[in-house]
């Protein structure tokens, strides 16, 4: 059977329209978890990845916010188990319609699949911040502080800057006080749920546990509502990060050979970039 290339391009040119067409009915929401942004979570030993009462408050504001982004257009969700090695939730009690990502994450945390938007559940603030129910930036053992270009930062400003890179806005946040303030400093577009009030590092007032989910619930929907109108956080280039650890967790020996890394002193070493990626790249090396 003969075909010719006009009917090829033809049958070319509806493919590629479909796919368009396709992608751009697809929204796709990449939630980010952790545990001490939770309701009803404020003691260090309730963060262990294998407390129950962890899991099941988790699991539920988790499961919250992805109803949310389901009514407010979402068409998939991927849940990133990022709490302590992936070991805070699992397919059986996860939302039937959400993907469960679990393990350690490249320094692109999977942001090149283009995602339609991020979001943050469960979030706390970043390295001493007042009123922060267990604040700390990335690990509370290891690092003291953490600086993005002199400023005072931790995973959410750092995530919010990795995703604007790609484009992508984050568009909601649940957590204290501390850490919704956080991101409203620099997305005030975005929606975001106060689950719990800290009024000291170990010790917080949280509303009841069905009333802390239905305002995550709310504010996704609000969220996914809010495409467009919300914009990716982008920091221009050139870029800096810096690692100030504790004590008890001195430069590693080979910290002044790292690619565009500055040994500041000896708790501190400073990565330089031409633009955010390059300098969160570099400092990802451990």
């Amino acid at each position: 059977m003969m075909v010719s290339m006009k009917g090829i391009a033809l049958v070319s040119a509806l493919l590629f329209s479909f796919a368009t067409v396709r992608s751009q009915t697809e929204k796709t929401v990449f939630i980010i978890t952790d545990a001490e942004g939770v309701a009803g979570i404020c003691r260090q030993e309730q963060v262990e990845p294998q407390d129950p009462e962890l899991k099941e408050l988790l699991t539920g504001e988790v499961n919250a916010a992805v109803e949310g982004f389901l009514a407010g257009g979402a068409t998939d969700v991927i849940v990133w188990d990022a709490h302590d090695g992936s070991r805070t939730l699992n397919l059986a009690t996860l939302h039937p319609r959400a993907r469960l990502l679990q393990g350690s994450l490249p320094p692109d945390m999977t942001l090149d699949r283009g995602y339609t938007a991020v979001a943050f559940v469960g979030q706390h603030a970043r390295a001493g911040v007042q009123f922060g129910v267990m604040a700390h930036s990335y690990s509370s053992l290891a690092i003291q502080n953490m600086r993005l270009n002199g400023k005072p930062v931790g995973e959410i400003e750092t995530r919010a800057a990795l995703a604007g890179w790609y484009d992508v806005p984050v568009i909601f946040l649940s957590g204290d006080q501390a850490a919704v303030r956080e991101l409203l400093e620099i997305v005030p577009e975005a929606e975001s749920a106060v689950v719990k009030e800290g009024l000291g590092r170990h010790t917080c007032l949280s509303p009841p546990m069905q009333q802390a989910r239905d305002l995550i619930r709310d504010g996704a929907a609000r969220a996914m509502r809010k495409l467009g109108k919300i914009p990716p956080y982008r920091v221009e280039g050139p870029v800096t990060i810096e690692y100030e650890y504790t004590t008890r967790n001195s430069l590693p020996a080979d910290a002044k050979f790292r690619v565009g890394a500055e040994v500041v002193d000896d708790r501190t070493v400073r990565y330089t970039g031409k633009d955010f990626w390059e300098a969160w790249v570099r400092s990802q090396v451990r």
